[in-house]
């Protein structure tokens, strides 16, 4: 039987504010633990929660950007629960009157464009975080994540394969940092997303029984851990079996999800306005005011570099998955003759150090302006491609600029025809046979011709001439 996956995903991005959702502790990453903390975020008792408007404008922001609908009128919520990293026993969160609906995101696959519905985006405050000790039968609580502020931008059930997600998830983590909302940083738990997967015979319309596999914080995992899940319940319906519907952990060690608890278990967080807040009311002004700030965004950046900059589709699409990124290409184009050639550069040498660095690009040890002036060496034929490659490398080493390397080095291209043509000379001379054979018709030894060439002159020499004259000389 053909099955199909049906995959939706939940994505919690933490907000980029100085201070928390609805108090003024700071939000700062890697405080010791439980010094930014007050009588609100502790949930003492008599303390008032007070709404920080910054929250609302990134909420907005990110709305406006996935094409959303946005209530004029929302409301927030208490989700109950009892957990000991959250100190009030419930949640401030959204839930039947969200910000925003309906909206949707294009991501780009191999086989083309593909919409993916929103089904809401809400605002929440965080949770504390707990540190087991692995010593000892007991964990600490550390509460300066408590009231932290995020977003939680629900899709619709419209991914259909691992691959799709995975690119819907990096559209969502482009969106957040183009909108400098969300710093994006995974590992630190500030970008994660929950999947929801299922599976249905080919041609079914209603859907299967679903899992939902918790708190993935990279693309990797997001990824595998839904191919492990497709897996699993293709097994466990072909060999009779049916699907529970659970909550489930991914293990990246051994690259397997678990149960973390059954439909049974599930929470029941008896949701209920909350009567410390009043409706959050957002007019025409507002919202106005919040699309003005809107900064171009990663469809239309990619849209604007391929008729712009003439870029193959690709490159268009691999230099706008960050602003960063985007921004440094749009810098070295503004300084060099050939925006292709820049974009080669950056997409192969330059990415393969960052990757391998495991550096962001506003890490790079190269400017985006010394790579121009590399570029515009190579256009004007200073140096050639192979040359460049030595210069590149000094710069990386070094944090030089190209023309100073290319002169401490004595890396200039030979272009001058009668330097060129007496080496040429002397390599001919120095191998007849070779020579002979070629006018035989043994056209590939043009190759080592030009290698003995390039060694003479320690690869200085215009490999566009050498190419030229040797012909010439070859066939007299």
């Amino acid at each position: 039987m053909e099955f199909e996956s049906v995959i939706g995903l939940e994505v919690h991005a933490q907000l980029k504010t100085k201070t928390k959702i609805f108090c003024g502790c700071s939000t700062a990453f890697g405080a010791p633990p439980n010094t930014q903390v007050c009588p609100v975020c502790l949930g003492m008792p008599g303390v008032l929660p007070v709404l920080n408007r910054k929250v609302v404008d990134y909420a907005l922001k990110m709305a406006f950007a996935t094409h959303c609908t946005v209530a004029g009128e929302s409301q927030w919520a208490r989700k109950n629960y009892f957990y000991p990293d959250l100190p009030k026993g419930y949640q401030i969160s959204q839930f039947a009157l969200p910000i925003a609906e309906h909206g949707h995101i294009v991501v780009q696959l191999e086989n083309g464009a593909k919409r993916v519905g929103i089904t809401r985006i809400h605002m929440e405050e965080d949770a504390g975080k707990l540190n087991h000790d692995s010593g000892g039968p007991f964990s600490m609580v550390d509460l300066n994540r408590t009231g932290v502020p995020l977003i939680e931008i629900v899709s619709e059930p419209d991914m259909r394969s691992p691959e799709e997600a995975g690119a819907y998830l990096r559209q969502i983590h482009a969106l957040v940092r183009y909108l400098e909302i969300c710093d994006g940083n995974m590992e630190e738990g500030s970008f994660r997303c929950d999947a929801n997967i299922s599976i249905r015979p080919q041609g079914q319309e209603e859907f299967g029984t679903r899992t939902e596999i918790k708190n993935l914080n990279s693309f990797k995992h997001v990824e595998k851990a839904i191919y492990y899940e497709i897996y699993r319940h293709r097994e466990i319906i072909e060999d009779g079996g049916k699907v529970v519907q659970e909550t489930r952990l991914w293990d990246p060690d051994r690259n397997q999800t678990f149960s973390m608890r059954g439909k049974e278990e599930a929470h029941d967080y008896r949701y209920f306005p909350e009567p410390d807040l009043l409706p959050l009311v957002i007019d025409n002004p507002w919202m106005e005011a919040i699309q003005a700030t809107l900064p171009e965004l990663p469809e239309a950046k990619k849209a604007r570099f391929e008729k712009q900059y003439e870029l193959p589709a690709y490159d268009a699409q691999l230099l706008t998955t960050s602003r960063d990124l985007a921004d440094y290409f749009e810098t070295a184009a503004g300084l060099c003759p050939d925006p292709k050639l820049a974009s080669n550069w950056i997409m192969t040498a330059l990415l393969g150090v960052l990757n391998t660095t495991g550096k962001t690009i506003d890490q790079s040890p190269v400017s985006a302006k010394d790579l121009a002036e590399l570029v515009c060496l190579i256009k004007d034929n200073t140096i050639s491609g192979k040359i460049a490659k030595t210069v590149f490398e000094a710069m990386v080493e070094t944090g030089k600029n190209p023309k100073t390397i290319v002169e401490e080095k004595g890396l200039v291209q030979v272009t001058d025809l009668s330097a060129i043509s007496a080496v040429i000379d002397a390599v001919v001379a120095e191998n007849p046979g070779q020579a002979a054979e070629y006018k035989s018709g043994k056209t590939k030894l043009m190759g080592f011709f030009v290698g003995q060439v390039m060694k003479k002159t320690k690869g200085q020499a215009n490999p566009n001439i050498v190419n030229e004259v040797l012909r010439k000389k070859l066939e007299e």
